[in-house]
């Protein structure tokens, strides 16, 4: 077999920004590293195919839209032998090409470290808060219901990490997953995404599955990504009810 991929990665598609996501195809493509892209497509009517003719990039029709974590598991069992590094990836992120080797060698030189996330801005550079504390019920509530934050905002802060230096490095509880670096042997082991989320809390469940094979998630601020960041659910009622009911397995499953 020839030498391993530094990295592969994975975009799963779904009614997609074209222009968003070439940005973010050329960013994870200027790379400086031997890589495979895996385009995973939930769009019934293959809408992305033929868009992007590379030899590093893959195209993968689904035919329907499993979600986000079935499609992200869609090639574990290609990469498991492949890579040595997998990177979850947003259609809607941006960043330049030193990013990914230096986060390598950052996740590399830690035995402990399954994954590694850089900060994360907003296209006008304000902090996304893309590193947390496990949720708890009031904060999802105050999060989704404005009407409630008065009563329940010290929850929101206390999860944010507000009492913490977020310019420094830490291991956090759960990490946004719009940029999850892994070693590939580690997310294999963790058997990907749960695939009972449909979409959101998927990756809060991931960093779970995580500290039970006794690894931890590293919050690496000295790299930085730029995320657009729908909050679909803030603005949609059938995802703020999928949001929901992904909140409930995510209890049901860990507890309260």
């Amino acid at each position: 077999m020839d030498e391993k991929f530094a990295i592969t990665a994975s975009i799963v598609l779904y009614k997609e920004n074209l222009e968003e996501l070439t940005k973010t195809i050329n960013c994870f493509l200027n790379t400086p590293l031997k890589k495979k892209l895996y385009l995973i497509d939930n769009n019934k009517d293959r809408r992305f195919e033929n868009l992007y003719s590379h030899e590093e990039v893959e195209y993968i029709a689904v035919g329907k839209n499993i979600g986000f974590g079935a499609g992200h598991n869609v090639i574990l069992d290609q990469i498991k032998t492949l890579s040595k590094h997998h990177l979850i990836l947003n259609p809607d992120v941006y960043f330049t090409s030193n990013v990914i080797p230096n986060l390598i060698s950052k996740l590399d030189r830690h035995e402990i470290v399954s994954m590694i996330a850089p900060k994360v801005l907003f296209p006008d550079g304000m902090h996304q808060f893309s590193c947390r504390r496990y949720p708890k019920i009031p904060e999802l509530l105050a999060r989704r219901f404005p009407f409630l934050k008065p009563l329940f905002n010290s929850y929101i802060e206390k999860g944010k990490y507000h009492d913490k230096q977020l310019e420094s490095s830490f291991f956090a509880d759960y990490i946004t997953g719009c940029f999850h670096l892994y070693k590939t042997e580690d997310l294999i082991k963790v058997g990907g995404f749960d695939e009972r989320y449909f979409l959101y809390m998927e990756d809060v469940d991931i960093c779970k599955k995580i500290e039970k094979i006794d690894k931890q998630k590293l919050y690496y601020p000295k790299e930085e990504i730029i995320h657009v960041l729908k909050q679909g659910s803030s603005k949609d009622f059938n995802l703020f009810l999928m949001h929901i009911n992904s909140a409930i397995k995510y209890f049901l499953k860990w507890g309260f």
